[in-house]
């Protein structure tokens, strides 16, 4: 084998990673335009070296961010990626390639390029018929519940001078200010955070309850209209058309009369781009008349008519003073690089994320090199690289704490995470993270405190436990007071007036009326988020029989793996966490549910465990609810008790074969309706 064969290979191999990486699993590990390039030298390898071929090869398809877990839909018209550009000339190349091919005058549009997950939304008589991803361009997922909650999408169009049937397409986006709020909730259950705003929307468009899609508040820019009968062969006057009949069609788009006013536009909006409340990552820009895209035509992977200016990410050197180490309420200590202050992407920066010891290795990252600095979709500042050129000659590796930084225990990691914990539970930060996590929205929701106010009352030895907090009297709070400093040296006071204290502790008392999912929420077990706790609420219905359910029992709750059961039967055998629930109970928290409200409407399914398999034509958690409504119990493993199997489309051929080498009876969704008498 050649060196070049050998690269070629590499490139794909490499490319194909990518593509799973960032299709599949949302989690991408190279920029934009670190990928761009790596394609653009495989395209130009294989158009060198002929011999080489493959049909199989990254180029020859459009990445694929196919969900099994979804119906497959195939598209009618093909959903073809944009070139990308990086430069004015290419821009000025595209430009003259257009003007070879057309005989005529000829016009753009420019638009912002949105950085989000594209879709596409097929409305029959003004009312939304589907919603489908991109998928591999030929075929993608069908999302039309997940959709359906996004308040921007129209389900019935205004007016009635639309099309019978059309397709409009668009990308659904993740506002900076809902992926902030998301990533410190991830954060604070032990997830791993989201890297940017894209890949939380494409993670949160793929999640199958549409209920918890509807918490997200995605949003939709919608910006190409198709179809038979549209109401002008103008691409700009149909949007503003179909803005009319009630669609979100962004104001942030101009028509150009050539390459000098397209210049134009992008450096607009290359200055402005860090002013939105949203991520764009580049701008669009398209010939405006339909009947000169046909005569353009597409590639086998992208259109002639069209193509995609990518804003490089914006990088800064700076030099990187220190190195320190901040410990979370779940014991999970994050290294934090401090840096000398730089402007980057319209703010200053002063310290970036180096994520974990993994990072800081592969990076070789040394206290007082010069660093290279992104905003990871351009909100969350990270470390990505080192100038080796510019690293002093005294300098020596980084060597990760090995001892917390703030109570002195050995750090422990556990199998599997990058993460290094401090064992501790006594730890002061663990101990303030637990309490401000215990007193947040969606916790038991006492918005009369905040963090300061936590650590005021910690630093007085007044709250050391969240059970302290329902001990707390008038006469200990008045008078208290703190400065705090911010990041920029600002001090500023937080005092305990009496108007103050009357109102914390009424918000105390007011949260003892919070469900038991809340309060199960706000106790902090690591791993269980909002919707997990709901799902052991649910089957356990009180916090004695949680506390007592065996890993087996957990095991078999539908989608409770065996990190989330290890750590609830950990949390229960600590002494600590078990006076804390008592000292709680005490103190009149709810810790069991009112049985109305898992009242069952039959017993016909009573005693038969059930496991659902594959795509339903509802949420399959609206059927679980109703296996439990009819008596039936939800598992998710087949076995010799299993009552029935109940199977959806797609469902795994490897559980079919179990259920058949069992004799497990399988049942349809049609079957289940009509034995729940539905």
């Amino acid at each position: 084998m050649d060196h070049i064969e050998q690269r070629i290979g590499d490139l794909r191999k490499e490319l194909n990673r990518h593509n799973y990486l960032y299709y599949v699993q949302s989690q991408p590990v190279i920029s934009d335009y670190d990928y761009d390039m790596m394609m653009e030298e495989l395209e130009r390898l294989e158009k060198e070296y002929p011999q080489y071929a493959d049909p199989n090869s990254p180029t020859q398809r459009v990445g694929n961010d196919i969900n099994v877990e979804f119906r497959q839909v195939k598209h009618q018209y093909p959903m073809l990626s944009l070139d990308n550009t990086y430069s004015e000339s290419e821009l000025a190349d595209f430009d003259e390639r257009v003007r070879k091919e057309l005989t005529g005058n000829y016009r753009y549009v420019c638009e912002l390029k949105y950085d989000g997950l594209s879709v596409s939304l097929i409305y029959r008589h003004g009312e939304l018929l589907r919603a489908v991803t991109r998928g591999d361009g030929l075929q993608g997922d069908d999302v039309t519940a997940n959709v359906r909650t996004i308040k921007s999408v129209p389900l019935k169009l205004h007016g009635a001078d639309f099309p019978e049937e059309f397709e409009i397409r668009g990308e659904i986006i993740m506002p900076n200010n809902v992926f902030e709020k998301l990533n410190v909730e991830r954060t604070e259950t032990g997830e791993t955070p989201f890297a940017n705003p894209r890949n939380a929307a494409s993670g949160t468009l793929k999640m199958q309850n549409s209920a918890l899609v509807a918490k997200r508040s995605l949003d939709c820019f919608l910006y190409f209209l198709l179809g038979n009968h549209l109401p002008t062969d103008s691409h700009f006057q149909n949007l503003q058309k179909a803005r009319e009949w009630g669609f979100k069609i962004p104001s942030y788009a101009a028509v150009c009369a050539g390459v000098p006013e397209i210049r134009q536009f992008i450096a607009e909006w290359d200055a402005a781009r860090y002013t939105l409340p949203f991520g764009i990552d580049g701008i669009v820009i398209k010939v405006d008349s339909l009947a000169q895209q046909r005569q353009l035509g597409i590639r086998a992977k992208s259109p002639r008519w069209a193509v995609a200016y990518k804003f490089p990410a914006e990088r800064v050197e700076t030099q990187l003073n220190s190195i320190s180490y901040q410990v979370g309420r779940t014991g999970a200590v994050t290294p934090v690089a401090n840096l000398e202050p730089v402007r980057l992407a319209g703010t200053t920066v002063k310290r970036a994320s180096l994520h974990n010891a993994d990072q800081i290795q592969l990076l070789d990252i040394r206290v007082n090199d010069t660093v290279y600095v992104e905003k990871g979709g351009e909100i969350i500042p990270k470390v990505v690289g080192v100038n080796l050129d510019k690293r002093p000659a005294d300098s020596q590796p980084t060597l990760f704490v090995t001892h917390c930084p703030e109570c002195g225990g050995a750090l422990q990691r556990n199998e599997g995470e990058a993460a290094w914990f401090c064992a501790n539970n006594n730890c002061s930060p663990q101990i303030k993270g637990r309490i401000e996590h215990f007193i947040s929205r969606k916790a038991m929701n006492i918005d009369s405190l905040g963090e300061g106010k936590i650590e005021m009352l910690y630093d007085n030895g007044l709250v050391c436990n969240v059970a302290d907090l329902y001990l707390l009297k008038e006469d200990q709070l008045v008078g208290l007071e703190k400065i705090i400093v911010d990041d920029n040296g600002n001090r500023r006071k937080i005092s305990f007036g009496r108007r103050t204290a009357e109102n914390m502790l009424a918000g105390i008392e007011a949260s003892k009326q919070a469900p038991f999912e809340r309060v199960l929420y706000a106790i902090g077990i690591r791993y269980v988020g909002e919707t997990t706790a709901q799902k052991l609420v649910r089957n356990f219905k009180t916090i004695e029989a949680l506390a007592a359910a065996s890993h087996e029992q957990l095991l078999a709750i539908d989608e409770i793996g065996e990190r989330i059961a290890l750590s609830v039967t950990d949390f229960f055998a600590q002494p600590n966490n078990t006076d804390m629930i008592e000292r709680l109970k005490k103190a009149g928290l709810q810790f069991a549910v009112d049985e109305s409200a898992f009242r069952q409407k039959s017993e016909v399914l009573k005693g038969k465990s059930i496991v659902v398999s594959g795509i339903f034509s509802i949420p399959r958690d609206n059927i679980k609810k109703m296996i439990a409504e009819h008596g039936g119990k939800n598992v998710s493993a087949i076995s010799s008790g299993t009552g029935y199997v109940l199977a959806g489309e797609k469902m795994g051929q490897e559980k079919l074969k179990k259920a058949e080498t069992l004799k497990i009876p399988v049942i349809s969704e049609e079957e289940f309706y009509r034995l729940i008498g539905n």
